[in-house]
């Protein structure tokens, strides 16, 4: 009887994260549930467009770039960027570069291979549940994030990065407001209840 109350705790925490959007994602044949916070973005906010370039930063597992390279269509092109490959993601317009963001160079990506219409970031730190590391850890990816897209966006350019909520929001926003004529912060429908994540979208990029 005990083995049976143990075995029904265990399948309940492996399940915990099985929810609505994850069978979804599984069902329409996407790397992750993730795909559907950048759908609902994609659609406020027109980020997406047939033809263009993106830079898709911590591309793993890949549900972004699939999204993305649906969006653009055969004209457009989806450079990944990650420690990891993006799951089943054979594409002609798909480039996938094995590096860490903190070590990519982005003048001579921009170089190599054009400036960028979109930079997509869905990129998390491994957390620790301290709030205030969590949050921290989550901040200097935003910043990277927010630094390689000032160095590879053409004009007009859009961005999507994901942070915690926390103090350094408000930074973080001002920050891009030095880029971006617009900007807006989101909290998609698809994020788990518990997440502190959101999403700043910059629209119209000014090239300086």
């Amino acid at each position: 009887m005990a083995f049976g109350i143990y075995a029904n705790c265990m399948k309940a925490r492996t399940n915990r994260w099985d929810d609505h959007f994850a069978r979804q994602a599984r069902s329409e044949n996407w790397a992750a549930r993730s795909v559907y916070k950048l759908e609902e973005i994609d659609l406020r906010f027109k980020i997406l467009k047939q033809g263009d370039r993106v830079l898709d930063l911590g591309c793993f597992p890949g549900s972004w770039s699939q999204y993305a390279l649906k969006k653009v269509g055969s004209p457009g092109r989806v450079v990944g960027v990650d420690t990891r490959g993006p799951l089943e993601l054979p594409h002609e317009n798909f480039t996938f570069i094995k590096q860490d963001v903190f070590d990519l160079d982005p003048y001579r990506l921009a170089a190599e291979s054009g400036k960028v219409d979109v930079v997509l970031s869905d990129m998390a730190p491994s957390t620790t549940g301290i709030r205030n590391t969590d949050a921290a850890r989550s901040m200097e990816l935003a910043l990277r994030a927010l630094e390689i897209s000032m160095k590879v966006l053409s004009n007009r350019g859009r961005m999507v990065c994901k942070a915690f909520e926390g103090e350094d929001i408000g930074r973080l926003r001002n920050m891009a407001a030095a880029g971006f004529r617009d900007l807006r912060l989101l909290r998609p429908t698809a994020t788990r209840k518990r997440s502190r994540e959101l999403y700043l979208i910059g629209i119209n990029f000014i090239k300086s």
